[in-house]
């Protein structure tokens, strides 16, 4: 696989590789009473124009939003980093969780072939890579069982230094590496993805001397994908990740424009805002036609959950905000959850991910002309049958009164992945201010991980697990 970057994209390459958003199918023109009409589109207009003002004036407390302004200076020493695994390494394993694993695993899905560990470095020239993104301890065993310590290269990430899961998982692998190798051989197994000063890791990085890389501040774990937690895994597969920011950039552009028609992000959140707000839509389906794109539905459910997942002080308790998103996948999904978005509630929104050019194509042959229904299919191409299959999904959910809109991409490539990446991120802030909440934060959070410092004894933590015992207790008349 070729590693050197690609020259940067003219103004009309840029435009024909644009992201296109097509939201008709949310309004009361297409489905009807459960739409959004035309009235309420202008009266929130104001608000949107104020969110996009309000965003802008936060900028520099946004620097996720800067990182293809700020990455490029650092992006030869990950290409370093990475072409050193590249050719000592069989193995690239992610130790991380939450955004340290989620967007490594969706851009890794988006960019490499589909089985790219199946089909070994001598095809792919790259490593095989894991993203190690749970604690489930048969998972850890079953990953000792396939790699070899002395061919593997971890990457642990976490910003913190404190991520239970990600430095029980160090632990592990430390020990490993020290029984094997002793301190001086730690290094040419592991790297850090770490704070630039705070946190454990950064003292272990220090001892055992290892190539460490920063995660900016201001960058939220879910917003992080486009710095070193996402970057090095990137170049490590061997995806172009000077392309991946050049499509950041110029969604961050779109996502300037004043005129909400115009600016796609910003009438994304106005049209999730408006469908929460006035008809319950309090659950958000995202649908990609494209197993490349599976797993950006599950990093999109962390930014969206985990960013409005909030709430604020009212007169009678608690004001309380967000939008329940869930995976689904097309074709896949139509056998299994279609039913209850064309039938069930009208509860939710959908929105489509279509490609317009897949990377390959597949032809469907003649075998069974004798046979009408199934004969129609041949000399088509599994291209024209899933893109089929999507608008006539899409159609099935209009004619039921279903809100329901269409991000179509060009193709997957680095350049469209990027603009993908930053319109859900800007899409999110956007939502933030038009609901009036922290979308940076995750208070909630912390009551579990406090709860697990408790189980688990560690210091200053003691009244934390009183409470527990005592909240055990007192449930324990109510198991049967």
């Amino acid at each position: 696989m070729n590693t050197e970057p690609k020259n940067e994209l003219c103004c009309a390459e840029k435009e024909a590789l644009r992201i296109r958003v097509d939201y008709n199918n949310m309004l009361s023109d297409k489905v009807g009473a459960n739409g959004i009409s035309a009235e309420e589109l202008a009266a929130v207009k104001p608000r949107l124009v104020a969110a996009l003002e309000s965003a802008n004036a936060k900028r520099d407390s946004m620097r996720w939003r800067d990182l293809y302004k700020t990455m490029p200076p650092i992006l030869d020493s990950i290409l370093e980093a990475a072409a050193f695994v590249r050719e000592t390494a069989e193995n690239f394993v992610v130790l991380g969780i939450g955004g340290s694993a989620l967007g490594p695993i969706a851009v890794q899905q988006a960019l490499r072939h589909l089985h790219h560990n199946d089909l070994g470095k001598a095809v792919t020239g790259s490593p095989r890579i894991f993203v190690e993104d749970n604690i489930d301890p048969e998972r850890m065993a079953a990953l000792l069982d396939v790699i070899d310590p002395e061919k593997t290269v971890f990457n642990v990430i976490t910003k913190s230094g404190s991520t239970s899961e990600t430095m029980a998982q160090l632990l592990i692998i430390t020990r490993i590496l020290l029984d094997r190798f002793g301190e001086e051989g730690v290094k040419d197994h592991l790297i850090a993805t770490t704070d630039k000063e705070k946190g454990n890791l950064v003292g272990i990085a220090k001892r055992f001397g290892l190539r460490t890389f920063v995660v900016p501040d201001g960058v939220g774990g879910r917003f992080s994908e486009l710095c070193p937690v996402g970057l090095l895994p990137a170049a490590v597969a061997g995806i172009d990740i000077r392309a991946l920011l050049e499509g950041a950039e110029y969604m961050d552009g779109l996502c300037m424009n004043a005129e909400p028609e115009r600016n796609p992000a910003l009438m994304l959140a106005g049209l999730e805002v408006l469908a929460m707000e006035n008809h319950g839509a309090n659950i958000g389906v995202l649908m990609p036609y494209a197993d490349s794109l599976k797993y950006i539905a599950d990093w999109y459910a962390q930014l969206w959950a985990e960013s409005l997942g909030k709430k604020k002080p009212s007169e009678n308790g608690y004001l309380r905000f967000g939008q329940t998103p869930v995976k689904s996948l097309g074709v896949t999904d139509q056998h299994s959850q279609v039913q209850l978005y064309t039938d069930g509630p009208y509860d939710k929104t959908v929105t489509f991910i279509g490609v317009d050019r897949f990377r390959t194509e597949v032809m469907i042959p003649h075998a069974f002309d004798e046979i009408p229904g199934v004969a129609f299919l041949s000399g088509h191409t599994l291209n024209e049958l899933i893109n089929a299959e999507r608008v006539a999904t899409e159609h099935a959910v209009t004619a039921s009164g279903h809100m329901n809109k269409t991000i179509m991409l060009p193709v997957v490539n680095e350049f469209t992945l990027g603009q993908l990446l930053m319109l859900f991120e800007m899409q999110t802030a956007f939502a933030g201010e038009l609901l009036g909440i922290d979308a940076f934060d995750q208070p909630g959070v912390e009551e579990g991980k406090n709860a697990t410092y408790a189980l688990l004894g560690k210091p200053g933590y003691e009244a934390k697990l009183e409470e527990l015992r005592s909240s055990a207790a007192k449930d324990a008349k109510y198991v049967i």
